[in-house]
């Protein structure tokens, strides 16, 4: 994958404690919506995601030199899983709460297979296996990224249009003609202006947060691995290893996406430095230790690369200072909650330009790359990659189950696009420009 540098802001200190401090909340707020939204709909708590969120956030980091500037939120990947396993066991007399906890289990070996991939990454080279993602792949696969995540923005909008286009103009006229911090805190500025207007217009209701302690602990004995050796079924255990594990095939596609996404708008190449072997090792020992402890699996986020590319702030430290505020709020159920109240539409609408962004940066690959779509495979590769991932996200069944394995969309079209690639006859066409400035294709 060819990358080169981009203008941005490499070093967040340059812009000082205040400025630095309000990005890291800003990115706070990017993953926000989207990570509760995993335990909402599994039935995990709340309070241990934003703790291992965070937790795993620093993780990555530390694997990858710090050099990758990700945020590690919920993954979406294996929600099929959790609720087939949880409605295994109440079939069975368990709770649901001890369910969960053996589908945890489940995913802690999933994230196992991630240093599987990576060892051999390691040992075979990392141009062997880029060799399987040129341009041609990874832009459409980029492209698909923001494209599937953009239904959700959509669905979120239509509940309240007049908060999400406060939030969509927010962003695009503090982006456009803002000017020192305003320009580099669109996102944050949007959420706040919309979440104000939902308030003050009677949107939300704030009844809930009486109830909330401000001070709690965010990791209980009865949902982690423990509750399951205290009610050990190894019969189920191997049943909810063998249904979840296979997940990690796909979600491993996912992460190379990420990764070529976030290579792609900062301008450096993170699969070679610190390399993919790190990134799949920082993202699988992130999940693990999450998932031992009651939290979702973790993944990349796609919606602060989006806040990369629009404030062209790309410092690791201002993604770590999120992760280290995570943390801390973890521990204050009543900021959980107050989050947890956010309209719809207000996440919708800043949602909807953050994914936008990042199919904008799969479309500066293939222009950048100079692909050469003249070329019949290239078109049927690229429009495969595409048509698949879109199809499939909003198909009837939202994934495709082939024996254990449920391919996501994105994941699906991925494998097809590398292996149409490898097997096409032909090379990847592309264009160069000749000594008198015209294109011309080359192999």
């Amino acid at each position: 994958m060819n990358v080169s540098a981009k203008e941005g802001i490499t070093d967040a200190r340059e812009l000082g404690l205040p400025k630095y401090a309000i990005l890291g909340i800003q990115h706070l707020f990017a993953m926000f919506g989207a990570t509760i939204l995993v335990p909402v709909l599994t039935g995990l708590s709340v309070s241990t995601t934003l703790l291992f969120a965070g937790i795993g956030t620093l993780v990555f980091h530390s694997i990858t030199k710090f050099k990758v500037p990700a945020f590690l939120g919920s993954s979406f990947a294996f929600i099929g899983g959790y609720l087939s396993i949880k409605a295994l066991g109440v079939e069975q007399g368990m709770t649901e709460t001890l369910a969960l906890d053996y589908a945890c289990i489940g995913v802690c070996f999933a994230g196992l297979c991630y240093f599987i991939i990576a060892g051999l990454i390691k040992a075979f080279g990392i141009d062997k296996i880029m060799h399987f993602f040129p341009p041609l792949v990874t832009g459409p696969m980029i492209i698909a990224i923001g494209l599937v995540l953009s239904g959700s923005a959509i669905q979120n909008c239509t509940t309240n249009w007049t908060l999400a286009l406060v939030a969509i103009l927010t962003v695009i006229c503090s982006s456009v003609w803002g000017k020192g911090i305003i320009k580099i805190i669109p996102i944050l500025l949007g959420v706040m202006a919309s979440y104000f207007l939902a308030a003050a217009t009677g949107e939300v209701d704030f009844s809930a947060l009486d109830e909330a302690a401000w001070i709690g602990l965010p990791v209980s004995r009865e949902r982690t691995a423990l509750a399951v050796i205290d009610n050990l079924d190894t019969t189920f255990l191997i049943s909810s290893i063998i249904a979840i594990m296979p997940i990690a095939i796909a979600t491993i596609m996912e992460h190379i996406g990420d990764m070529c996404a976030i290579s792609s708008t900062v301008g450096k190449d993170f699969l070679k430095d610190p390399g993919l072997h790190r990134t799949l090792m920082g993202d699988g020992l992130a999940t693990s230790m999450a998932s031992l402890f009651g939290a979702p699996a973790n993944t990349t986020y796609g919606e602060n690369t989006g806040v990369l590319n629009l404030t062209k702030v790309y410092d690791p430290a201002v993604i770590r200072l999120a992760a280290i505020i995570a943390v801390l709020l973890s521990f204050c159920p009543k900021f959980a909650c107050l989050i947890g109240l956010m309209p719809a539409a207000t996440i919708g609408g800043v949602s909807l330009i953050l994914y936008g962004m990042i199919s904008a940066v799969g479309v500066r690959n293939l222009v950048e790359d100079g692909v050469d779509f003249s070329s019949s495979r290239n078109v049927f590769v690229a429009a495969l990659i595409l048509v698949i991932a879109i199809g499939v996200k909003y198909g009837a069944e939202d994934n495709v189950v082939i024996g254990p394995i449920h391919f996501s969309g994105l994941a699906l079209s991925a494998l097809v696009g590398i292996v149409l690639n490898a097997i096409l006859p032909g090379k990847l066409g592309m264009k160069v420009k000749s000594v008198h400035g015209k294109d011309k294709p080359h192999e």
